[in-house]
């Protein structure tokens, strides 16, 4: 079965920067199980694995535009100390998530903070970078009438187990 929309594909991946540094990996832990062309994966991952089958191997470059998204300077600013709970502690490398005004949850880190103001970006982590990944496709299946309509596969132990 080739991986197409509404399957459910479980994979494992590897992300590396440029320079070759691993930033994630599920490789050894919980394989990444989603429901195909739902919008749940990066995009150029999802648009280059489109066709797959089970068993596949696949070494992908993804440029920031399929990533991420580019870097905004727009995103990075100040925040009064005061918005932030009192006593709460802040340090750089911290991630927060808030409301902004329009209703919206906007999710942000600490870059720098001191006792009156906090810099905080709202960029992605890996936002401007061109990704390498690794891909392995353990199995892909067709979802359930339950995962079409959730949007997403059920949990693992209802699933079928790929053998290594």
């Amino acid at each position: 079965m080739k991986i197409s929309r509404d399957r459910v594909v479980c994979m494992d991946y590897t992300i590396r920067l440029a320079s070759g540094q691993v930033v994630e990996s599920s490789v050894g832990q919980e394989p990444l199980t989603y429901l195909h062309g739902r919008r749940q994966i990066v995009p150029g991952v999802e648009k280059a694995i489109d066709g797959l089958e089970t068993g596949a191997f696949l070494e992908v470059v993804v440029p920031p535009a399929d990533a991420y998204g580019e870097r905004d300077a727009a995103g990075v600013f100040v925040v009064p100390r005061g918005a932030f709970p009192s006593g709460e502690e802040i340090g750089p490398g911290m991630m927060f998530s808030a409301s902004r005004p329009d209703g919206k949850n906007i999710t942000f880190r600490v870059i720098e903070a001191n006792d009156d103001l906090v810099l905080v970006d709202t960029n992605h982590p890996l936002a401007g970078e061109t990704l390498h990944i690794s891909i392995h496709v353990h199995y892909v299946r067709s979802a359930t009438m339950d995962e079409l309509y959730s949007g997403r596969p059920q949990s693992e132990s209802a699933q079928p187990h790929y053998l290594a």
